[in-house]
């Protein structure tokens, strides 16, 4: 069981990241499915009463985003500040994402501490000098092995991610001795079996350190938008290695020694698989170089997918997250995504996969339990929640079943990050308790006069109400907006206090909503969908 808020106090922060988002366009589903990720997980935490902190924000230096300013006749700075402010932003408050922090790598608390970083290194003798020719990939902004390239039909060298043609680049650089820590790695990797998930993932980048590393160029001489190197400014620096420092930088390395020590390293960096290898072999091998601690664990999650291609920018299969949450609203979109693909693997979108889960579980399922349960409680005992008197061998199962479901979801999200396996948890439960209600029959139960007959609806309507509590507290760090309406109409703010306030992990102690708290039925959770045709 988690350690309790007053446990804590003093300890290190649950620290969790994103990447920081490359800003040559607006963000699409792919970058909202991290981001919503990183905040459910950060948001259950924070319910178990932990410190947390969760990190977002934008990688705004290289050679990508100068291109794609200079395409749009502005500065690669004016580009940035354009799409951070108009586009990034406004959508991590749009879906409720609930970060500690925003970090651009173009601001100076970043810059000069990714100088000293480096400089750092060239004076321990862990950079050198050296020049290197080879094919390069602007959208990976990554040199490629030549085994790493696909081939088109007319012969050119494709990038795998991109589908693009590789630029055959030569330059003098500085390089880091990265080709020196294979050995340190496969070591860590050994001794921490769970720092890099799936396990697909873990042994995909085994393999290739076990092949041998490669010294990694850190600086480029053929364009200046970047962080210049201290010690030659004719260099700026590579723009993975400014990009990876954010999360030093941004909780004070080498500025607040108090914040870093509470917050650093990383408990969890969630990335997109494609840039796997830079958190897992490059990051961990550069801490180590510098004396610093490791994170706890890189997780990656699979590609989303449209028509069999990985959603993206530059194969235009890019969609909105607002085109989706104008039609099914924001608490079922971050609801969506996390139960209907298993964190790690690869998921396709669709509208009708969306329509049909969204009509079953949320509106059918679970929003038409709390307005069944809210209409009964205003129809039978005038809207005042009724004391239980009597629990039988049927909400024994439900006290049971509740259990279960708390136990899983706390262990499924809070740990595993199997975000689909603690939903469906929760949905099961909920499941459970539809299933009760129509075996118990509340509806008859309530034609029955009797002492014994009032008792028993009684009984049944508080045991579907306190279900429905634990319901709100266990979804809330998912759908925060939909779960506080129930907890309000179930009474609690008034009797339990915040939402948020109301540990996850104890979520399955029975008997917490008190007899006699207001239950009104509110505004239909989880509406009936128009057509999008017709909108």
């Amino acid at each position: 069981m988690a350690a309790t808020g007053s446990e804590k106090q003093g300890t290190k922060a649950y620290y969790v990241t994103t990447p920081i988002y490359y800003v040559n366009d607006a963000p699409h589903l792919g970058h909202a499915y991290t981001t919503v990720a990183g905040d459910v997980l950060t948001r259950w935490h924070r319910q178990r009463g932990e410190k947390v902190w969760y990190l977002t924000g934008t990688d705004e230096h290289g050679q990508k985003i100068m291109r794609t300013a200079e395409a749009n006749n502005v500065t690669p700075q004016a580009w940035c500040d354009k799409l951070v402010e108009e586009a990034w932003k406004p959508l991590w408050e749009h879906l409720n994402i609930a970060n500690d922090d925003f970090i651009r790598t173009t601001q100076k608390r970043h810059t000069d501490r990714v100088q000293e970083f480096v400089q750092d290194l060239y004076d321990k003798d862990e950079i050198y000098k050296g020049g290197y020719e080879g094919p390069y990939c602007v959208g990976c902004e990554e040199y490629k092995l030549p085994g790493d390239l696909i081939e088109a039909e007319d012969g050119t060298k494709l990038c795998p991610i991109h589908k693009k043609p590789v630029e055959i680049l030569k330059e003098e650089n500085y390089f880091f001795k990265l080709s020196e820590y294979g050995p340190k790695l496969l070591e860590f990797y050994e001794a921490n079996p769970g720092f890099i998930q799936p396990e697909s993932a873990r042994n995909e980048v085994v393999n290739f350190v076990k092949q041998g590393l490669q010294d990694l160029s850190i600086s480029r001489s053929t364009f200046d938008w970047g962080i210049p190197i201290p010690w030659d400014e004719k260099h700026v620096i590579y723009v993975w290695v400014d990009a990876l420092l954010n999360y030093a930088t941004a909780v004070g390395y080498n500025e607040n020694p108090a914040k870093f020590e509470e917050t650093f390293p990383a408990d969890v960096h969630l990335v997109g698989k494609d840039i796997l290898r830079f958190h897992a072999v490059i990051w961990p091998a550069m801490l180590m170089a510098q004396g610093l601690p490791v994170p706890g664990r890189v997780a990656a999650n699979g590609w989303l997918m449209v028509g069999g291609e990985k959603m993206s920018k530059s194969n235009l299969t890019g969609i909105k997250p607002q085109d989706l949450t104008s039609h099914f609203g924001v608490d079922a979109y971050r609801w969506y995504f996390l139960r209907a693909i298993a964190f790690g693997s690869d998921g396709s979108f669709s509208w009708e996969d969306f329509t049909a889960r969204y009509t079953s579980e949320l509106a059918n399922d679970y929003g038409n339990l709390a307005s069944r349960v809210a209409a009964m409680v205003g129809k039978y005992f005038g809207g005042e929640l009724p004391a239980s008197t009597a629990d039988g061998d049927a909400e024994k199962a439900i006290h049971e079943g509740l259990a279960k479901a708390v136990a899983t979801a706390d262990t499924k999200i809070g740990e595993e990050l199997d975000f689909q396996a603690g939903i469906l948890a929760i949905f099961d439960f909920v499941k459970q308790v539809n299933g009760y209600i129509t075996e118990q029959e509340p509806w008859k139960v309530a034609k029955d006069d009797s002492p014994e007959g009032k008792a028993r609806l009684a009984t049944i309507l508080y045991t579907a109400a306190e279900s429905l509590r634990a319901v709100a507290v266990l979804l809330n760090p998912i759908m925060p907006e939909t779960s506080q309406a129930l907890w309000e109409s179930l009474g609690a703010e008034a009797s339990l206090g915040a939402l948020a306030d109301q540990p996850v992990q104890d979520a399955g102690t029975w008997g917490k909503l008190p007899a006699g708290a207001t239950v009104t039925k509110g505004a239909v959770l989880f509406p009936r969908l128009e057509d999008p045709k017709k909108d």
